[in-house]
C-alpha cells in the first residue's frame, strides 16, 4: 500500500471516530430540545422516567411529551424553563439520578420501585430529618412490601387506609424536596438505615398505644423506628 493510500486510511478513521463521538457523546456534550434524535436523548428520558416524569415511549426522539417533561423538571429545581435540555438541566438531571452505592462504596442501580411517590412520602413525612433518616424512612415503605401483612407495591403501601398521616392532610402531594428524591434512590437501591423497620414516628407527636407497643430498633432524628 502506498504512503498516500496509508495516509488516507488514517485520516477516515480519525474522521470516523470523531463523528462517532459526536453522535454517541454522554449526556450532556451536546444542548437538547425539540426534533433532537438519538442516544443522549434516549439517556435523557431515561433518566427523567427515573424521577416520575412522563415522558412517552423512551425512542430517542425529543417530541412533545419529553419536551413537557423537562419543562416540569426545569420548574420544579428552579431552573430556566425552556424545554432546552442544556449544561445547567442536564448538571441537575445528573445529580439527581446519579447510581448510589452500598455501604462497600460499590454502585448499585435501581429496582423498579415507584421512586417518584417514595420520594414524595419520604419529603411529607421526613422533611429536615436528617439524610440518613430519610432513607431510613423509605425503607420501611420498601420493608412493608416484603411483608405478607401489607400491599405489594410503593403505591399499595402508602395509600394504605390510615398507613401514613401525610396522606391524610394532603401533604403527599406536594412536589419532594432533592434530598428525598436521593434518599428515595438510595432505599430502592437496597441501603436501609432502619435494620428493617417496618414503623416509625415521632415520640413528641404520637399517642399511639399500639406503636408505642412496637419494640424499638433505634433512633434517627426525632424518628424512632420500629419492628
Amino acid at each position: 500500500m502506498s504512503s498516500r493510500k496509508h495516509w488516507g486510511l488514517a485520516i477516515g478513521i480519525v474522521l470516523s471516530l470523531i463523528l462517532s463521538s459526536v453522535a454517541f457523546g454522554a449526556l450532556g456534550d451536546h444542548t437538547m430540545g425539540r426534533g433532537a434524535k438519538g442516544p443522549e436523548v434516549k439517556e435523557l428520558q431515561t433518566r427523567l422516567a427515573r424521577l416520575g416524569y412522563v415522558v412517552g415511549p423512551l425512542d430517542g426522539k425529543f417530541g412533545p411529551k419529553t419536551d413537557q417533561a423537562v419543562r416540569r423538571f426545569q420548574q420544579e429545581h428552579g431552573l430556566k424553563v425552556d424545554g432546552v435540555a442544556g449544561a445547567q438541566t442536564i448538571k441537575e438531571l445528573k445529580r439527581l439520578t446519579g447510581e448510589s452505592t452500598n455501604a462497600t462504596g460499590q454502585p448499585v442501580g435501581y429496582k423498579n420501585v415507584d421512586t417518584n411517590l417514595l420520594a414524595k412520602l419520604v419529603s411529607a413525612e421526613a422533611r429536615g430529618e436528617p439524610y440518613v433518616g430519610q432513607v431510613a424512612v423509605a425503607a420501611v415503605v420498601l420493608n412493608r412490601i416484603k411483608d405478607a401483612a401489607f400491599p405489594k407495591s410503593v403505591a399499595g403501601v402508602i395509600y394504605q387506609p390510615g398507613a401514613f398521616s401525610s396522606v391524610n392532610d394532603g401533604q403527599i402531594n406536594m412536589q419532594p424536596t432533592s434530598t428525598a428524591v436521593r434518599a428515595a434512590q438510595e432505599a430502592a437501591s437496597g441501603v436501609d438505615p432502619s435494620h428493617g423497620a417496618m414503623f416509625f414516628f415521632n415520640p413528641a407527636k404520637t399517642s399511639n398505644k399500639y406503636i408505642w407497643s412496637r419494640p424499638q430498633i433505634l433512633k434517627i432524628g426525632n424518628h424512632i423506628f420500629t419492628r
